[in-house]
C-alpha cells in the first residue's frame, strides 16, 4: 500500500466503526476528566496532521492536535472500505514528530 491510499480525501466516505476497547478507552478518559467524543476521532483520522504508516505495520497511527502540550494519536487499520479504530491516546507534542505549522 502507497501512503497516498491514506489521503483524507479518499477516506470521507469509509464507514468508521469502533472496536470495544477504544469505547472503554474513552469511557476511561472521561472519567478522569479528559472527554474526547468520536466526532474528534474521526476528524484526526479524516484529516491528520501527521499519519504514521511504519512503526506499527499493517495499522495506521494518525495524529490530530489536542491542546497547546498534547497530541491525540488515533491507531486504526482499514479493511476494504471499512475504517476500525482500535485505540486513541495523548502524547505530548514534539515526542513522536515535529509540526512545523503550529501557532
Amino acid at each position: 500500500m502507497t501512503p497516498d491510499r491514506f489521503s483524507p480525501t479518499l477516506i470521507l466516505n469509509i464507514r468508521i466503526t469502533y472496536t470495544r476497547h477504544i469505547e472503554k478507552k474513552l469511557k476511561e478518559f472521561k472519567k478522569s476528566g479528559i472527554i474526547i467524543p468520536k466526532t474528534r476521532i474521526k476528524e484526526v483520522v479524516t484529516h491528520p496532521i501527521h499519519i504514521d504508516t511504519t512503526s506499527d505495520y499493517p495499522k495506521i497511527i494518525a495524529s490530530g492536535r489536542f491542546d497547546k502540550k498534547h497530541i491525540l494519536r488515533v491507531v486504526y487499520k482499514r479493511e476494504d472500505d471499512i475504517i476500525i479504530i482500535i485505540t486513541c491516546y495523548l502524547a505530548k507534542k514534539g515526542r513522536y514528530f515535529i509540526y512545523e505549522n503550529e501557532n
